[in-house]
């Protein structure tokens, strides 16, 4: 019984961490965080896979936490999906390290490493290791230099930015 205690709890904390080489944003607001992020490119995942117009959505929650709200269009389906979840800054609210769940007790890391920091209009964001990336901003599209700036940056990180995936918003 304590072996099974023992692996649930390291199911549960272990998806909370930071890949290796990986440092959060320092000097984080998260009120000029909240609101719509509109995805421009993500490393594939079952979660999302096949879906266009992909955004999410955050809020402060009445717990001290966030609400995250995604959303994204299934051209296969023909409607949309949308999930909702809640984060918690792991550490400190100034620093881009939070927690996020949207099933039940077990969280992910959700780790925002690159940030406009002037505007908030564009933030690179990972997930516990460097097969999670995604690039998000206020708008449906960005310039082609700032998205060639981003994956660059993505790459020198270690992620596989060949594979990263670019949904149209389209929706």
């Amino acid at each position: 019984m304590k072996k099974i205690f023992f692996a649930f709890i390291l199911l549960l904390t272990g998806c909370v961490s930071i890949p290796e080489n990986i440092t959060p944003v320092h000097n984080f607001n998260v009120e000029r965080y909240l609101g719509k992020w509109y995805e421009i490119a993500r490393l594939d995942h079952s979660f999302e896979r096949g879906l266009t117009s992909v955004t999410a959505e955050y809020s402060l929650s009445s717990d001290g936490g966030l609400r995250v709200i995604n959303r994204g269009y299934s051209p296969k389906g023909n409607k949309w999906k949308e999930i909702e979840g809640r984060g918690y800054f792991v550490k400190s609210k100034d620093e881009g390290f939070l927690k996020v769940s949207f099933f039940g007790p077990f969280y992910g890391s959700y780790i925002i490493i690159d940030l406009d920091k002037k505007n908030y209009s564009y933030a690179l964001v990972c997930g516990p290791d460097k097969s999670y990336l995604w690039i998000l901003a206020r708008s449906p599209q960005i310039d082609d230099h700032l998205k060639k700036l981003l994956i660059a940056r993505a790459k020198a990180w270690g992620f596989e930015t060949e594979k990263l995936v670019f949904a149209p918003q389209d929706k």
